[in-house]
C-alpha cells in the first residue's frame, strides 16, 4: 500500500487510483536505501502475521481448543489491522496476492513484484521457523490447512474469499475518494470474516460433503 492510505492531493495517481510507484528501484543511494526499507518493512511485517496467527492456530490444538476457531479468526483480524496501522506508511503489501494486483492496477512496477514476494516468503519462513523452535508443533498440531472437499471446492473457495479481500483492499486504501483512514479496520475485519467461513473449509474436519 505504499503510504497511499494517507495519500494527498499532491500525489500523482494513475487512472485506476493506486499511487504511481517509480519503475524500479532507482540508482540513487538514497532510492535504493527506500526500497530497502520498503523490503525490510515487508519481511517484518509478514513475519509479525504469519507468527501470530499461525501460533493462535498451534496453541489452540495444543491445548485441546482453548482458544476456539472464532478466537483464531479474531487473533488473525486483529494482527492484520495493527500492522496496516502500524506499517502503511512504509510499505503494507504482506501478501503476494496484493503485490500482484497492485502491478495489474499498474500502481506498481513490475519489476520489484519478484523482490516484494521473496520478502513475503522470507518473512513466512522466518515465523514459521520461530514457531517450530518456541512451540512444540507436532503433526497434530501442524499449522497449515488441509480442504476438507475437493481440490475444486477449496480452488472456488480461495478464489472468491481473495477477491473479497482484494476487493476491500483496492476499495478502501487506494482509491483516493474512499475515507481510507479507515482502511486497517477493514481490511482487518474482512480478514476476520473470511476466515470464520472458509477457516471450516479447510480443516481436517469434514464441512464439505465430497463430490
Amino acid at each position: 500500500m505504499e503510504g497511499s492510505i494517507r495519500s494527498t492531493k499532491s500525489q500523482p495517481v494513475t487512472s485506476t487510483g493506486p499511487t504511481v510507484e517509480p519503475t524500479c528501484l532507482g540508482s540513487s543511494s538514497t532510492e535504493v536505501a527506500v526500497a530497502l526499507q520498503k523490503l525490510i518493512t515487508e519481511v517484518i511485517g509478514t513475519y509479525m502475521i504469519v507468527f501470530t496467527g499461525c501460533a493462535a492456530i498451534v496453541v489452540n490444538k495444543i491445548t485441546a481448543g482453548s482458544i476456539t476457531h472464532a478466537g483464531i479468526c479474531v487473533t488473525w483480524g486483529l494482527i492484520i489491522m495493527i500492522i496496516v496501522y502500524t506499517l502503511e506508511h512504509i510499505s503494507c503489501h504482506f501478501n503476494p496476492a496484493v503485490t500482484i494486483t497492485y502491478a495489474l492496477l499498474r500502481g506498481f512496477s513490475w519489476k520489484q513484484v519478484p523482490l516484494y514476494i521473496v520478502a513475503q516468503l522470507l518473512g513466512s519462513i522466518l515465523a514459521s521457523w520461530t514457531l517450530t523452535l518456541l512451540l512444540d508443533v507436532t503433526p497434530e498440531a501442524y499449522f497449515g490447512t488441509v480442504p476438507s472437499g475437493s481440490d475444486a471446492q477449496s480452488v472456488v473457495m480461495e478464489f472468491i474469499i481473495s477477491f473479497i479481500l482484494m476487493f476491500v483492499i483496492f476499495g478502501t486504501a487506494f482509491d483516493e475518494r474512499a475515507h481510507n483512514q479507515f482502511a486497517g479496520i477493514a481490511i482487518g475485519m474482512t480478514i476476520l470474516m473470511n476466515a470464520l467461513f472458509a477457516g471450516l473449509a479447510s480443516t481436517l474436519h469434514p464441512f464439505f460433503p465430497p463430490p
